[in-house]
C-alpha cells in the first residue's frame, strides 16, 4: 500500500544533496590544496620560533586565522577571474563557471572571511600577524591577479610574493615581531615558486594561450622555461642553506636540506634535459616535476619543525 508520506524522504533528500552541492561549492572557492601548502609553511616556522613546540591555542588561533585569510584571496581571485575559468579546462569546475554560487555572493563570502581572518588574528595571535596576513591577501588579489597575471611573464615571479608571507607569519606569530631567519625561509618560497607554478603552467599551456594569460611556458620554448627552472632552483637550494647560520638551527635541518635540494636539482635538470629532445608533454612530463616541487616544500618546512625538538 503506497501511502502519502512515501515521497517525503525523496524531498528531503533532494534538498540535502543541493545544500551539499552548495557547501562545497563555496569551501571549493577557497581552493583547500593551496591553503594546505600556505599552512605547511606556517605552523613548522611556528616551532622554529619557538625553539620547541608552541602553545596548541597559538597554533589554533593561526591556523584558522590564517586559513580564513588565504581562503578569501583565493575567493577574491576566482571571482575576478571568472571569466577566463569558464574557458579552461583546469578550472571551468569551480563554482562560479558552473553558476553554482553568483559572483556577488561569492564577493560577500571573501570580505566576510577577510574580515574574520582579520579579527582572529588580531585578537588571538597579534596585531602584526593580522597586518601580515591582511597584507598578503591585498597583495595576491590587487597586486598578481589584478594587475600581474594578464600583463606579464613575470606575473607569479612577482604575484608570488604572497604565499611567501606564511613563512614571516608563523614567526611573528610566536615572537609579535621580524628577524631575518624568517626572511630567508620567505625568499625559499619565492624562489621556489617559479618552478612549481611553471610546472604547472606547461601543463595546460594551451588553457593559458586561450585566454591570452602571458605565463613563461606559453610565450617561450620549453627549453627556455627549463633553463629558468633549473637557475631558480639553485638559488632556491642555496638560500635553503643560508639559514644555517643561526644559532637556532641544528644538525637535522641542514642535511634534510641538502638531500632534498640535492633529490630536487636531479629533477630539474632531468626536466631540462627532456626538453632538449622534444616539446611534447608526454615527454616532458611536467607534472612529474610539480609534484616533486610540493613534496620538497613540504619536507622542507617539516624539517624546519622538527629540528629543534631533536637537536635541542
Amino acid at each position: 500500500m503506497t501511502h502519502v508520506s512515501d515521497p517525503i524522504p525523496d524531498v528531503v533528500s533532494v534538498d540535502r544533496v543541493r545544500l551539499v552541492d552548495v557547501i562545497a561549492a563555496y569551501v571549493g572557492l577557497t581552493k583547500p590544496r593551496v591553503i594546505e601548502l600556505l599552512l605547511l609553511t606556517t605552523v613548522p616556522v611556528m616551532f622554529f620560533a619557538t625553539g620547541g613546540v608552541p602553545k596548541l591555542g597559538l597554533v589554533i588561533a593561526t591556523v584558522i586565522g590564517g586559513t580564513l585569510s588565504a581562503g578569501s584571496a583565493s575567493v577574491f581571485n576566482c571571482v575576478y577571474d571568472r571569466d577566463i575559468d569558464e574557458q579552461m579546462r583546469r578550472t571551468r569546475r569551480r563554482a562560479l563557471p558552473r553558476h553554482i554560487v553568483s559572483p556577488t555572493a561569492a564577493l560577500i563570502f571573501g570580505v566576510v572571511l577577510a574580515v574574520v581572518s582579520t579579527a582572529v588574528l588580531w585578537a588571538w595571535v597579534n596585531p602584526l600577524s593580522a597586518a601580515l596576513s591582511l597584507g598578503a591577501n591585498a597583495f595576491y588579489v590587487f597586486i598578481y591577479t589584478m594587475l600581474l597575471k594578464r600583463r606579464t611573464t613575470q606575473n607569479i615571479v612577482w604575484g608570488g610574493i604572497a604565499g611567501c608571507f606564511p613563512a614571516l607569519i608563523g614567526w611573528t606569530a610566536v615572537r609579535d615581531t621580524v628577524s631575518w631567519e624568517p626572511f630567508v625561509l620567505f625568499l625559499v618560497v619565492f624562489f621556489w615558486t617559479p618552478p612549481h607554478t611553471w610546472a604547472l603552467a606547461m601543463r595546460y599551456r594551451e588553457d593559458y594561450a586561450q585566454v591570452d594569460v602571458p605565463m613563461l611556458p606559453v610565450v617561450r620554448s620549453a627549453r627556455a622555461v627549463a633553463a629558468q627552472i633549473v637557475a631558480y632552483s639553485w638559488v632556491m637550494v642555496a638560500t635553503s642553506l643560508a639559514i644555517v647560520g643561526s644559532d637556532r638551527i641544528g644538525w637535522f635541518y641542514p642535511v634534510a636540506a641538502l638531500i632534498l635540494g640535492g633529490a630536487f636539482l636531479v629533477q630539474a635538470h632531468r626536466f631540462h634535459t627532456r626538453t632538449k629532445t622534444s616539446d611534447d608533454l608526454s615527454v616532458l612530463q611536467p607534472m612529474e616535476l610539480f609534484h616533486s616541487s610540493n613534496l620538497y616544500l613540504s619536507l622542507l618546512f617539516v624539517a624546519v619543525a622538527i629540528d629543534p625538538l631533536i637537536t635541542r
